[in-house]
């Protein structure tokens, strides 16, 4: 009997059972996800846990979200309870499940950032994704995902003052994706995860006034996805040779999806939105993406990644 393909991956030096991760702020810290019945952690190779900054915010003023035409904007504005309350009150509730853990950090100013990492260097998560690239905070946010300089800043300030494994999540929202993508290579970080949502707007006609009480929101979902492939495509350019692997993002929704973003250049895949229709999913997706390796006839998804036959 031939063997079954190998759907394990090493990202950022941290062996994950599958390349199926969910993304943060789509799961919250998990909590919720865990009590409903047929939810298979199995197949899930890493949750990234929901953005956390040194103190609780409250987020944004309601509406936070809002469905478009192919997708979903939303404006949470970070709520969190703060760093310390997460690792010394979430972790130890979820730390059974059999999946790996990545906290997500934000802060208001680079020294901030160092700050909520040191907290989390000194529990169980197994890794840090750095958030520079949210649209919709007023303070940070977006600011330090749009400037390589500062980007760059954040990264060696987060690696200083932890040993666990560094993810830069980058935005689209930037002119050059490639320059943001040398930064932070050559700033320290060990994997990158791409895209995060598109800046986006929605308008109530009858109170000619935005749909989400922050104004904006970030676009997420099918709507996005060509715009992820395609700088995932770009970052694997420069990322690939250098062995940085990619968490490719952005309007994953079935397995076909999935594969296209290992073609072009994915180590993992997130799912995101998606888990809002269908939270029971990631079985069904993961052996939807076993059924292509078996189609391309190879038995793990290095053997595919980034094997994108680009024309010309």
């Amino acid at each position: 009997m031939k063997k079954p393909p190998d759907v394990g991956i090493l990202l950022a030096g941290v062996p994950l059972a599958s390349p199926v991760t969910l993304l943060s702020g789509c799961v919250g810290f998990c909590e919720d996800l865990a009590r409903i019945d047929g939810v298979d952690f199995s197949s899930v190779g890493a949750v990234f846990l929901k953005g956390t900054t040194l103190e609780a915010r409250l987020g944004n003023p309601p509406p936070r979200v809002v469905e478009t035409h192919g997708g979903m904007l939303n404006a949470i504005g970070l709520q969190n309870p703060g760093a310390r309350h997460v690792v010394q009150k979430i972790l130890p509730a979820i730390q059974h499940l059999p999946t790996r853990f990545f906290a997500n950090i934000a802060g208001s100013t680079v020294d901030e950032y160092g700050e909520v990492a040191r907290i989390f260097d000194n529990s169980p998560i197994d890794g840090i994704e750095i958030n520079i690239s949210c649209p919709n905070v007023k303070e940070g946010g977006a600011a330090f995902g749009s400037d390589p300089l500062v980007a760059a800043r954040v990264v060696e300030t987060v690696k200083r003052a932890t040993s666990k494994p560094v993810i830069t999540k980058l935005s689209p929202n930037v002119t050059d994706i490639a320059l943001m993508t040398r930064a932070v290579i050559d700033a320290g970080t060990d994997a990158i995860s791409a895209i995060n949502t598109l800046m986006g707007l929605a308008i109530d006609l009858e109170k000619r006034q935005p749909v989400l009480g922050n104004g904006q929101g970030g676009l997420s979902g099918p709507a996005i996805k060509p715009v992820a492939l395609l700088q995932v495509w770009r970052i694997h350019q420069i990322a690939g040779p250098r062995g940085i692997p990619i968490i490719g993002q952005g309007g994953i929704t079935t397995a076909r999806d999935a594969m296209e973003f290992v073609l072009a250049g994915a180590t993992a895949i997130g799912l995101g939105t998606a888990l809002f229709r269908n939270p029971l999913g990631t079985a069904e997706l993961l052996e939807g993406m076993v059924t292509w390796l078996r189609h391309f006839g190879v038995d793990n998804f290095s053997k595919v990644r980034g094997t994108l036959n680009w024309p010309g």
